[in-house]
C-alpha cells in the first residue's frame, strides 16, 4: 500500500497554531486525531480504506505533536481542540475520530458542538481514569505522573535519549510512519509540547471535564467507543461504553478490536471496517 497516495499534505496557519495536515477523498468528512507519542501518519493504513469507502479524510498532527506549532504554550485540550476547529472551518460539517490522546481533543470538539459524529478509541475521559486510580493504574499508567513533575522535569530526561525512552518496531509502524515518528520523538520541542499536554490533563483538563459534566454540557452527537483487546483499558477500569454513557446523551454504541493499543498500525482492516459501519 502507497503511503497516503492522492492525499495532499499541507501545513495550515490556523491564527494560534501552524498545523500540519493531509486530506484526500470525497464524500463525508472525518478528521482522524491520533495519541502519543504518534503523528498523524499512524493512520497511513486507515485513511485509504476509508477514502475507498467515500469519504473524505483529513489527518492531522495535534498541536504541539509531529510538525504541528502552537503560537503560545497552552496544551490544554479546549485551546488544541479550537486550533482544529479552526482548521476543519474550510471543510464543513465533519465526524472525528481520537484515538488514545487525541480521544481527550475529540471529545473536546464534540462537546463544543463541533462533530456530527464522535468515535473515541482507547481512551476515556481524563477525570474517570483519576476517579478511578487504584494501584494498578498507577502502577500501569505511571508516566501520566512522571510527566507531570516540574521541578525535575520529564523532558529534560527524555531528550537526554529519546532512543532508550520511546521504542517502535520499525517493521510494524511501517518504514515512513517510523521515519517521521522517529523525527518527531528527537525533537526536542515535540516532546516538551507532548509533556506539557500531559501536565495539562491532570491540572487543567480534569476540572473543565468535570466543570462540564456538574452543568450538564455532555455529548449530544451519536458516539462510537473502541477499545483495544489487548490492551488493558476494559482491564483497569471495566465497561468502556458504560463509563462514557455517563459522559454522553446521544445515541452511544461499542467496538472491540482485536489488537494491541496501536490499532490503527495493527489492525487498520478492522478499525477502517468499524468506522465505515457507524459513520455512514
Amino acid at each position: 500500500m502507497s503511503f497516503f497516495e492522492g492525499f495532499e499534505l499541507e501545513h495550515v496557519d490556523v491564527g494560534t497554531a501552524t498545523l500540519r495536515m493531509r486530506h484526500g477523498g470525497s464524500g463525508p468528512v472525518v478528521l482522524l486525531l491520533h495519541g502519543h507519542p504518534r503523528t498523524h501518519t499512524t493512520w497511513y493504513r486507515v485513511a485509504p480504506l476509508l477514502v475507498d469507502a467515500g469519504f473524505t479524510v483529513v489527518c492531522a498532527d495535534l498541536p504541539g505533536y509531529g510538525e504541528s506549532r502552537r503560537t503560545v504554550g497552552d496544551f490544554t485540550k479546549k485551546a488544541m481542540a479550537g486550533d482544529l476547529a479552526t482548521l476543519m472551518e474550510r471543510f464543513g460539517a465533519f465526524s472525528v475520530v481520537g484515538h488514545d490522546r487525541g480521544t481527550g481533543v475529540a471529545h473536546r470538539l464534540a462537546v463544543e458542538g463541533h462533530a456530527e459524529r464522535l468515535v473515541v478509541l482507547d481512551g476515556l475521559p481524563i477525570t474517570e481514569h483519576l476517579e478511578r486510580c487504584d494501584d494498578r493504574f498507577a502502577a500501569a499508567w505511571w508516566h501520566w505522573f512522571f510527566f507531570t513533575q516540574t521541578d525535575k522535569p520529564a523532558e529534560a530526561i527524555i531528550n537526554r535519549d529519546p532512543d532508550f525512552w520511546y521504542r517502535a518496531d520499525p517493521a510494524k509502524l511501517g518504514p515512513e510512519n517510523y521515519a517521521d515518528w522517529w523525527r518527531a520523538v528527537h525533537t526536542p520541542e515535540v516532546v516538551f509540547a507532548m509533556v506539557n499536554e500531559y501536565r495539562a490533563g491532570l491540572n487543567v483538563d480534569r476540572h473543565d471535564e468535570a466543570a462540564d459534566r456538574a452543568a450538564g454540557r455532555l455529548v449530544d452527537c451519536p458516539t462510537l467507543v473502541g477499545w483495544s483487546l489487548q490492551d488493558d483499558l476494559e482491564e483497569l477500569h471495566g465497561d468502556p461504553v458504560a463509563i462514557w454513557r455517563t459522559w454522553a446523551t446521544g445515541p452511544l454504541e461499542g467496538v472491540t478490536i482485536d489488537s494491541g493499543h496501536h490499532m490503527a498500525e495493527e489492525a487498520p482492516e478492522a478499525v477502517a471496517a468499524a468506522l465505515v459501519a457507524f459513520l455512514r
